[in-house]
């Protein structure tokens, strides 16, 4: 039915172009009726009355005339006509993002992330706003193409400062939750709108994902670099050097994108390991005759030879792999869950320095003491006093180690919030996620060029810079559904879903930054146009390192920090205006 909708939408604008007439001019006649002006099958041009327009228009409607793309599509020169038209091509791009997310996703649940989702999805995310910055600088000759690629600056800089403004505020307001030891309560929202108890917490992986979009900024630097020098010899190499370093920069990045599940995956269970650790040191301490670090702060070897012994259930001087088992399964280790085999299997690693699968006495001292020496050092409880201090070091230590295995996003203990399973019909839903993508990027490389005319066609009947009107409206269209997406997903009010969420913004902003970016520089380079763009580079530089430089460095963002994303928008229109029209910097 929507797909019924879509292409009867799309038949009444392709056919709704402009209509042909005659004008019928009215003489004086006795009969009073109106003559095409042929008499006997002969026709007196001087004396005809009716003309067409497509023939011989006046003078002054050849200078109202619009030219139409592709010779068909609708095209107005009136102010409120371009509004209508811009809602319409907008929603038809709305409609291709929402086809190419919907493809990615089903593409996603078939091949999973890996290749599919490293190298796929962020750049068909950003494959409608790169059509639109492409057309916006191919069009028509090298002057026509200068001062029509302002519209893809104005969209590059705009989707970088909505995703990370309105959108990062509004996904903070709507996926708050009470904040508990500076961490979020999953579904506990009771604070209301409290500026410090309430907010969201994210995992370390999206205070990655914000370094990475920080750094994706470099491109904007290097080329931005002869205007600051005020030197007009190099602009067309800092071009090129940074089209080579943003193409560089995207492919590490897919490459990180495409290994970050494997990463992932091992910082996961380094840290399960380090929590096994933290449950056995406390679990000996409650149950040794004696303290597990003497006077100066240093392992107690006599407290623990007695507990290797009270481990050694059958006596034999060495304890095995089901003498370790029944420890670790005997410690609480509360909500976190992990294989208990491989538990095993890594404290032995650990432990087991003569690889015969056993841990003799002095093998256990030995690694007790390393654990401890480890917990110490953590927790920053070091020296003499650490000896009648151990149980708070300890309890430290296994805090500590809770608060980073919850930060690093583990989803097997409930919060993985889709059903996983076998995939009923994979070869149905392929074709049906080819068919998809396909329809996203046709409508998008149809509708992305008379939306730019448009754009233009209404900076001309208004006299409102292009640049501001692509800054605000076509943001609204490109990026529409993931941030539709992202907000629904902010407000299952997890970590998790916060997470993923904050990610997919900073992941979102960093292909703006790098792939969005080589096409525009791509398209200056090669057809020799002048970079011009002081302002625009300066809004999305301090937005990026603002953001990028608040989330790389916590994980837990308090209900007042969406005021600071919120004041950033109207900061950044302001101050492209500032620039331009009062400095000249345009």
């Amino acid at each position: 039915m929507r797909l019924r909708s879509l292409f009867s939408f799309l038949f009444l604008v392709l056919f709704a172009s402009s209509a042909y007439a005659r004008y019928v001019a009215v003489q004086p006649s006795s009969t009073d009726l109106i003559s095409d002006g042929i008499n006997g099958g002969s026709l007196d041009s001087s004396e005809s009355i009716i003309k067409t327009v497509a023939s011989s228009p006046p003078a002054e409607e050849k200078e109202e005339a619009c030219e139409q793309t592709y010779g068909f599509m609708p095209c107005t020169k009136t102010a409120l006509g371009n509004v209508f038209l811009i809602l319409v091509y907008g929603f038809l791009m709305f409609t291709a993002a929402t086809y190419l997310s919907a493809g990615s996703e089903l593409l996603l649940e078939i091949l999973g992330p890996g290749i599919v989702g490293g190298l796929f999805l962020p750049m068909l995310g950003a494959l409608p706003d790169a059509m639109l910055i492409m057309v916006s600088g191919l069009s028509g000759d090298a002057a026509t193409a200068q001062s029509q690629v302002s519209v893809g600056m104005g969209l590059l800089a705009g989707s970088t400062v909505m995703l990370l403004t309105v959108i990062w505020g509004t996904c903070t307001v709507v996926g708050k939750c009470d904040l508990r030891d500076n961490i979020a309560v999953n579904n506990q929202d009771t604070k209301g709108f409290h500026l410090n108890d309430s907010g969201v917490t994210v995992d370390v992986w999206t205070s990655y994902a914000a370094r990475i979009m920080a750094i994706s900024v470099i491109p904007f630097v290097i080329v931005q670099l002869p205007q600051v020098l005020n030197s007009t010899s190099g602009r067309h190499l800092a071009v090129l050097v940074a089209l080579i370093l943003s193409v560089l920069m995207l492919i590490s990045y897919c490459v990180y994108q495409v290994f970050q599940p494997w990463i992932q995956r091992r910082r996961l269970a380094f840290a399960k390991h380090k929590h096994v650790i933290s449950g056995i040191l406390r679990h000996l301490k409650q149950h040794a005759l004696g303290r597990l670090l003497d006077d100066e702060g240093q392992p107690d070897e006599h407290v623990i030879r007695k507990l290797f012994d009270t481990i050694d259930a059958n006596k034999d001087g060495h304890l095995s792999a089901t003498e370790l088992k029944a420890l670790i399964i005997g410690i609480s280790f509360e909500d976190i869950d992990f294989d208990k085999d491989d538990a095993v299997g890594r404290v032995l690693q650990d432990f087991d320095k003569t690889l015969d699968e056993q841990i003799d006495q002095e093998e256990f001292v030995r690694g007790i003491k390393h654990w401890l020496i480890q917990a110490m050092g953590a927790s920053g409880h070091s020296g003499p006093d650490a000896g009648p201090r151990t149980m708070k070091f300890l309890d430290h230590f296994h805090v500590q180690t809770k608060r980073e295995h919850a930060l690093l996003g583990d989803n097997e203990n409930g919060e993985n919030d889709e059903e996983s399973g076998e995939v009923a019909d994979p070869k149905w839903i392929t074709i049906k996620a080819a068919l998809l993508l396909l329809l996203g990027a046709a409508i998008a490389a149809a509708f992305a060029d008379p939306l730019v005319d448009t754009v233009n066609n209404f900076s001309a009947a208004t006299g409102i810079p292009s640049f501001f009107i692509s800054f605000i409206a076509l943001p609204l269209a490109t990026n529409s559904s993931e941030a539709v997406s992202a907000i629904i997903f902010a407000s299952r009010k997890k970590i998790r879903t916060a997470s993923l969420t904050f990610s997919e913004l900073c992941g979102g902003v960093t292909m703006n930054n790098i792939l969005c970016l080589s096409v525009f520089l791509a398209i200056v380079y090669v057809r020799g146009l002048t970079w011009n763009f002081s302002s625009e580079v300066l809004v999305i530089l301090i937005v990026c390192l603002v953001m990028g430089c608040f989330a790389s460095f916590r994980t837990t963002y308090p209900l007042w920090t969406c005021f600071i994303a919120y004041l950033l928008y109207p900061f950044s229109l302001g101050l492209v205006y500032i620039l331009d029209y009062w400095f000249g910097w345009s």
